[in-house]
């Protein structure tokens, strides 16, 4: 079983969880830049939620698969349809042989993701399959998709078999798809929040002027997969201090000269020596990263503790999630 892509979009990766374990070396961690989109969609499909899947970016690709498989679409909308029929998001659709699925412009959010039932069949570069495009590992290739590229899709596991048979079993016309969809709970995260929560940082105190509750943001155009730089509000510190370079992790939010923020994302250097206001709370991160350049957002200082409740209450419904679908699938 392959995909072909016929045509590529602006920017389409193959991305899972992430690059663990060589940070020390030098090396980033990538991976899907908006995880809980991407973790549904392999869920959807019966995936292990940290398998390879395709990663889309404003304006999405044309794709056909070679034989009969199962996919899910989450995220962000990019009018996905079959053979020009519009296709359902957020569940799990079986794709005729030859059928060709096309995505256009993205109508609002910025990224959305394709799992296939059974993943993509690609190396693992450092126990990772996610594309690093500015050292060309992982990936296919390294590098964004082009036109004429060919993935192999690997044979489904056990779960994803049984959801394809039933899916095949409705004799649909053009495609089959599930009766049912993911709550609306998971989808509402992307509602016009433009909050952005944070924990202090290191060096929080040493700032001159702190974030306030009613300061806007813009994320600038020279953003990207490493990071948003932030306009509209400077920051500037009391005094000039060095500092070492330290670890920095997903979400951190760095001062340069400038005083514009940048929230550091997937495809982050391993160490920064800039003041740090805070670190961006992680259930917000998928958030943020369905912003585009030219969207406005608060900063809002939030607890450890509160940050922590939150994450905890989400992957508990995560959890929750996955037993669902399989108690789905037994009764389709």
């Amino acid at each position: 079983m392959s995909i072909h892509i016929l045509k590529p979009g602006l920017m389409t990766t193959v991305q899972d969880m992430g690059r663990y374990g060589f940070q020390k070396y030098g090396v980033v961690v990538s991976g899907a830049m908006d995880n809980v989109a991407a973790r549904l969609a392999n869920i959807i499909v019966g995936n292990d939620e940290r398998e390879a899947l395709l990663e889309i970016t404003l304006m999405g690709p044309t794709l056909s698969f070679s034989e009969d498989t199962v996919i899910s679409i989450c995220g962000a909308d990019f009018s996905p349809q079959m053979n020009g029929e519009k296709l359902p998001m957020w569940r799990p659709v079986l794709i005729p042989a030859q059928s060709v699925l096309q995505f256009f412009n993205v109508k609002e959010d910025c990224r959305a993701y394709i799992a296939v039932a059974g993943g993509i069949d690609i190396p693992l570069v450092m126990e990772s399959k996610s594309t690093y495009i500015r050292a060309r590992i992982g990936g296919f290739e390294g590098r964004v998709l082009k036109r004429g590229d060919v993935l192999q899709i690997k044979e489904p596991f056990e779960f994803s078999a049984r959801l394809t048979e039933k899916l095949r079993q409705m004799n649909s016309a053009a495609f089959s798809t599930a009766n049912w969809t993911l709550h609306y709970n998971w989808r509402k995260l992307y509602s016009k929040n433009n909050s952005i929560r944070f924990i202090r940082g290191p060096q929080y105190e040493l700032f001159a002027n702190k974030v306030m509750n009613d300061h806007y943001f813009k994320i600038s155009p020279q953003s990207d997969r490493m990071g948003y730089r932030l306009t509209g509000h400077a920051l500037s510190l009391k005094e000039k201090t060095e500092l070492f370079s330290e670890a920095v992790p997903i979400g951190t939010i760095q001062v340069p000269p400038d005083g514009n923020p940048i929230i550091l994302m997937a495809d982050r250097q391993t160490t920064g020596g800039y003041p740090i206001l805070g670190i961006t709370a992680s259930v917000d991160i998928p958030v943020l990263a369905q912003m585009k350049p030219g969207d406005k957002l608060k900063l809002k200082e939030i607890t450890l503790e509160a940050a922590q409740k939150e994450l905890i209450e989400r992957e508990t419904a995560f959890q929750l999630l996955k037993q669902t679908i399989k108690l789905a699938i037994g009764e389709m």
